[in-house]
């Protein structure tokens, strides 16, 4: 690791994806300090322009697992860092600051939703998911569920979280979902799916979850 520092001092180009894991936590403290909304703390990544300054040897694999040069990054206080940072454009997903961006790779979506509950208000039910970087997002109007065909011909449910940014739900709260789902008319068709915060969000159609069932 010492090596692997000294090498990243004599590079004449700087950048953030040049200064290592401890100059890229830095910098990331300072983006969140800095121009925090005061909504969960979240820095304002939508305003923020900065020139690309290259691709950064990170990646968030499909269980969401934040590595970094291949090591997984095992303290999830700078994950939860790192992910306030995190902003997708063009179907590419970028860490930013004020001053910079680098691209990182994502196997599948970059967060994970791993708990939810189930509550209620003038809307009716209402899920709230927490996500593996302990955020709560509300599953309503503005932050809905999607599906999409998963390989084993199954379903993988994903959360809109913020911004273009997006959880894949785990395979045991889909299943919960598939327990309250009900089935509705949408345009005319018969569909399968889930309501919460005075929205349905369809899964497929009804005939073909009954069939896959």
């Amino acid at each position: 690791m010492a090596k692997q520092g000294q090498a990243e001092q004599g590079r004449e180009t700087t950048g953030l994806e040049r200064k290592g894991l401890e100059g890229l936590t830095a910098a990331a403290t300072q983006a969140s300090a800095s121009g925090s909304t005061g909504r969960k703390g979240l820095p304002p990544v939508h305003l923020w322009n900065p020139p690309f300054c290259g691709d950064l040897d990170m990646r968030i694999a499909g269980d969401g697992t934040w590595f970094y040069m291949g090591t997984p990054i095992g303290r999830p206080a700078l994950v939860r860092l790192f992910s306030t940072i995190l902003k997708r454009e063009d179907g590419k997903h970028f860490l930013v600051t004020p001053v910079e961006k680098v691209g990182i790779r994502v196997d599948d979506a970059p967060f994970l939703a791993v708990e939810m509950l189930t509550e209620a208000d003038a809307r009716g039910r209402l899920l709230r998911f927490r996500t593996n970087v302990d955020d709560w997002v509300d599953c309503e109007k503005g932050h809905g569920l999607r599906f999409e065909a998963a390989e084993d011909g199954g379903l993988t449910p994903y959360l809109h979280v913020r911004a273009d940014l997006w959880a894949k739900v785990t395979r045991a709260l889909y299943y919960d979902l598939v327990d309250m789902g009900e089935a509705r008319m949408v345009d005319g068709q018969e569909m399968f799916g889930i309501e919460s915060g005075g929205e349905f969000f369809a899964m497929a159609d009804a005939k073909q979850v009954r069939d896959a069932l």
